[in-house]
């Protein structure tokens, strides 16, 4: 066991209705995971919950090994000072350094490197973000549509680099593209109104690779699961 739900209850301060209700999950084991659902059921409100952001709920939330949990989202801004090499530079620990060059040419950042974050598209802004994190020492990385904004076919690469650079690592991706969660991702925690019990359902999914085969079937068929859970 990695990270544990048990039974969690919560509401907005001041707000009448639950947003969670008896809500129990885990993830056992490192890999690239998905945490998937319309929206607003309460997906980024139960990531900032894991990352201990927000307080004042009730149940429990057991980890073994994820004593550092690192939290990325769509549109984070970087300080404005500094071009982005010169951040990469400063933030990342020195035994990570050696894989800032790796990841800024995965991740197709090396034109970007002299400017400044203002200047940089937003696909060009969440790839940023996410590899000043990915420099970071993590155990568990939450992924809120950390994405977003960039072309399917960079953003398939950085997941794959993501999955072959990290294999110990855990992963919780949000995003709203039941293709994305289907076909890279290996557990994939549905999440449901908190009218519907249980309110987290666990499908497996694709957990894709270099290298492996994948048919239009399979994945289809991935998809309808997950849809039909939600």
């Amino acid at each position: 066991m990695l990270l544990e739900l048990k039974e969690l209850n919560y509401k907005y301060p001041g707000s009448v209705g639950d947003v969670f209700r008896d809500l129990s999950c885990r993830v056992t084991e490192p890999g690239f995971h998905a945490l998937f659902g319309p929206s607003g059921v309460g997906k980024t409100t139960l990531a900032k919950i894991i990352t201990g952001e927000i307080g004042g709920f009730a149940g429990e939330i057991a980890t073994r090994g994820t004593e550092q949990v690192l939290y990325t989202f769509n549109l984070e801004r970087l300080p404005g000072w500094y071009t982005i090499q010169e951040h990469l530079e400063e933030i990342t620990p020195a035994a990570n350094k050696e894989k800032i060059k790796e990841l800024v040419e995965s991740f197709g950042l090396q034109s970007c490197l002299h400017s400044r974050f203002a200047q940089l598209s937003l696909g060009q802004q969440n790839r940023t973000n996410l590899t000043r994190y990915l420099l970071q020492d993590f155990d568990l990385m939450i992924m809120d549509e950390s994405l977003a904004n960039v072309d399917e076919l960079t953003k398939e690469k950085i997941i794959l680099k993501i999955k072959a650079l990290f294999p110990e690592r855990c992963f919780l991706y949000i995003s709203h593209n039941v293709v994305e969660v289907s076909k890279f991702c290996k557990q994939i925690l549905v999440l449901r109104s908190h009218h519907k019990n249980p309110q987290a359902i666990s499908l497996q999914g694709l957990d894709f690779r270099e290298g492996r085969d994948l048919t239009k079937m399979e994945l289809e068929q991935s998809m309808l699961e997950i849809v039909n859970a939600a």
